[in-house]
């Protein structure tokens, strides 16, 4: 008998399958005996008459079977299936497994993330990451970027020298990588559209909801590409991605009680206010900053609840940015970058700007940045052979998932997330 996966029983209704699984629950009835099983791609009730099965006490929660058994319709199941089970057998027993219903404590279930990961909202969680995964690489594949891998180990920092993991190289100091965006200027220069997808570290000491000290980001760049250009680009990505998750991943949204109205509203264009709008809104409510101060987790919350989709903050003060963002022609002291700020309080999902084009600037930004600039010998060459404007953007593929599924922390979003205090399992 040819094996069956469970998200394929309703086109095998009146046919004999086998399955293979781990049981999620069971219950008796009189000589009426009912197991939930889960395979990774669905979960279906299993029902057994009679006591042929000789091995009750040790059928436990995670007990892998392999069962057969005829696909019955039954309207009352999710799957609108169940199994008249036919035969059962051990694959692997599970004794005193330690996830039960009652709730545990948060600092548990990360210490046996291991086993955390097969509940259904952690899986459902996971299934929307992917879907999240493939609609980004979907629609960047789709026009026209090319994937291009930039190195996780660097020499020198995109972001800033005080979040930096280093490591000994061989007795030269090198870095784990806060960003592939320097090398991925290298490559739109060679590629014209170009995007990487990989971790990312930083050694930030925060606790919060926002933050995990390894990460994942989407940094697409594009040669001959201007600030509003970089723009249009990001939004349109975001809403692809929202919509395309929406579709594709809806019963894994609804299994975790997403509020899906909010999602529908996630249609490009987004509104844009600049850095000197942001700081008039925030007066208004009482939460005044002083020009020149970067917006803080309560200050993008309070912006975003302003409006129903994701909204563009843009031309911030050059100091608050890293050494390479163009600054704007009119004004010099702000620079044509812009944080994409996600609705419901998730904050910044999108970081980009135009990069600068010109080397004596680059040059001058990073003696003002105290950077050594033998170290970026090679990247002052992009803007010695051929330089033209260009822009990029990067989007943290965790806090997007967060904001997406409607999670309270960014921890979830991950099969294993590393944290201040965690790095195991």
């Amino acid at each position: 008998m040819t094996k069956s996966y469970i998200k394929d029983l309703p086109q095998r209704v009146g046919q004999p399958v086998q399955i293979e699984g781990w049981v999620t629950h069971f219950r008796s009835s009189g000589k009426i005996h009912f197991i939930v099983v889960r395979d990774g791609t669905g979960t279906v009730q299993c029902v057994v008459s009679g006591d042929f099965f000789a091995d009750w006490d040790h059928l436990t929660i995670e007990t892998a079977l392999a069962i057969t058994g005829e696909v019955r319709a039954d309207a009352r199941s999710p799957m609108g299936v169940e199994i008249s089970v036919s035969t059962i057998g051990i694959i692997g027993p599970s004794i005193d497994y330690p996830i039960s219903p009652k709730d545990h404590g948060t600092d548990f279930l990360m210490g046996h993330r291991h086993l955390w990961i097969r509940s259904p909202r952690q899986s459902a969680i996971l299934r929307i990451r992917a879907g999240v995964i493939r609609a980004i690489r979907g629609f960047l594949d789709h026009n026209g970027f090319i994937v291009a891998d930039p190195p996780i180990l660097t020499p020198a920092a995109a972001e800033g020298t005080t979040t930096l993991f280093g490591i000994d190289y061989f007795g030269d100091p090198a870095y784990l990588s806060q960003s592939g965006q320097l090398y991925m200027e290298a490559l739109a220069m060679a590629l014209g559209r170009v995007y990487s997808f990989g971790p990312t570290f930083r050694a930030e000491k925060s606790k919060t909801r926002r933050h995990l000290t390894e990460f994942w980001m989407v940094e697409p760049e594009m040669a001959f590409v201007e600030f509003t250009e970089n723009l249009e680009w990001q939004e349109r990505l975001v809403e692809y991605t929202v919509q395309q998750v929406l579709t594709n991943n809806l019963s894994d949204l609804q299994g975790i009680g997403r509020d899906l109205e909010l999602l529908r509203k996630v249609k490009a264009p987004f509104p844009r206010i600049t850095y000197d709008e942001a700081l008039e809104r925030l007066k208004s409510k009482q939460l005044e900053i002083p020009w020149g101060e970067d917006l803080g987790a309560p200050h993008e919350t309070a912006l975003a609840e302003e409006f129903d989709r994701p909204v563009f903050v843009t031309h911030f003060p050059t100091k608050l940015k890293s050494f390479y963002m163009q600054p704007d022609p009119s004004r010099p002291e702000l620079v044509l970058a812009a944080d994409l700020l996600a609705p419901e309080g998730y904050g910044e999902i999108v970081g980009g700007s135009q990069r600068i084009h010109d080397l004596a600037l680059l040059e001058q930004r990073l003696n003002q940045h105290h950077l050594p600039p033998e170290v970026y010998s090679w990247y002052l060459d992009l803007r010695r052979y051929g330089s033209v404007p260009h822009s990029g953007f990067g989007m943290g593929l965790e806090r997007l998932v967060a904001w997406i599924a409607g999670l309270d922390h960014v921890r979830e979003t991950t099969a294993f997330a590393r944290t201040l205090n965690r790095v195991w399992p």
